[in-house]
């Protein structure tokens, strides 16, 4: 399989600045939805063994408001998923007596299995807000020092562009499937820009030694047939990768659909990226060299120093 990525760069370019518009449009509308891990507050999660709807959860949260402000019905964010009779309410800090009596009055609903009940102060759900701002940070700019030093500068930030797509693209995702986001799902992020930054890595590895070797291709092209020679095993790799993903998304229950559903489209995403944009990048960013570029010769077919080489 042979694809010609580079001749058609500007073309893969476009295409993936609009789908990066497309992407932050999601998120910027959308929004994210802190869990309690960022804005503070208390999550309750029931699993009923009756069926239940939202409707008797709103009508019993609505009596119980009266004596407990925080589960007003502007105040709370209430879920049921009725194909497993599960329930889940958030609501502004509550104390640890106002939780058991919303507890007690929910079991007139029917029996239920407590799956969690936790509370984090508004002061540390900030705190956990900025150092994942920070982590994000920090990691950026490694991978662009690291780059810069094995690399070159401009191969650097091809890479980190095409790190700023991935991400956006796992950001509105999340955005527009509405699901809560909490500190797994920073790792998950992490996680995307360790895993797509590798694969744009192998190509430029590869890009690297053909440039050192003897070539009468021109720049552009040994850029094409390096990206071709590590294709089949950049998509081999993902693809594996994203089977063991949609395995722990459809068996790993609830808990891990954020963290699992933003690796999916993080990985998927980075794998095209890697193809289709940080290679073509480095190519618009040096296309000048398509005139100029002189490849260097090996040792061994350096003819310039015979009195150097030693006859036996």
């Amino acid at each position: 399989m042979y694809i010609e990525v580079i001749k058609h760069s500007k073309k893969w370019i476009t295409l993936s600045t609009i789908s990066f518009i497309i992407f932050l449009g999601m998120f910027l509308v959308k929004g994210l939805n802190y869990g309690i891990d960022f804005t503070g507050g208390s999550l309750i999660q029931l699993n009923y063994t009756n069926n239940i709807t939202l409707t008797d959860i709103n009508k019993e949260l609505d009596e119980l408001a009266v004596e407990i402000p925080q589960l007003s019905s502007t105040a709370r964010k209430v879920q049921v998923s009725q194909a497993d009779n599960n329930v889940i309410i958030r609501t502004a800090e509550m104390s640890d007596k106002e939780t058991e009596k919303l507890l007690t009055n929910l079991q007139t609903l029917g029996d239920y299995k407590l799956e969690r009940a936790e509370k984090v102060g508004a002061t540390i759900g900030e705190e956990l807000k900025t150092s994942a701002i920070y982590a994000l940070t920090i990691g950026g700019l490694l991978i662009v020092l690291y780059i810069t030093m094995r690399y070159e500068f401009k191969f650097a930030i091809a890479g980190i562009l095409t790190l700023l797509h991935d991400v956006t693209a796992a950001l509105g995702v999340i955005a527009l499937l509405g699901y809560e986001v909490d500190t797994p799902f920073i790792a998950a992020i992490l996680t995307i820009l360790g895993y797509s930054i590798n694969d744009t890595i192998i190509i430029y590895d590869r890009i690297r030694e053909s440039l050192r070797k003897k070539s009468d291709l021109t720049f552009g092209e040994v850029l094409n047939k390096s990206l071709n020679q590590v294709l089949v095993r950049s998509i081999n790799t993902s693809v594996t990768t994203l089977l063991a993903l949609v395995a722990i998304l459809v068996f790993g229950g609830d808990s891990l659909r954020t963290f699992t559903t933003t690796l999916l489209v993080g990985i998927g995403v980075g794998t095209y990226s890697s193809i289709y944009i940080s290679t073509p990048l480095v190519y618009l960013f040096e296309k000048k060299r398509d005139d100029k570029y002189e490849p260097k010769k090996d040792d061994d077919d350096d003819n310039s120093h015979p009195e150097e080489k030693i006859v036996v």
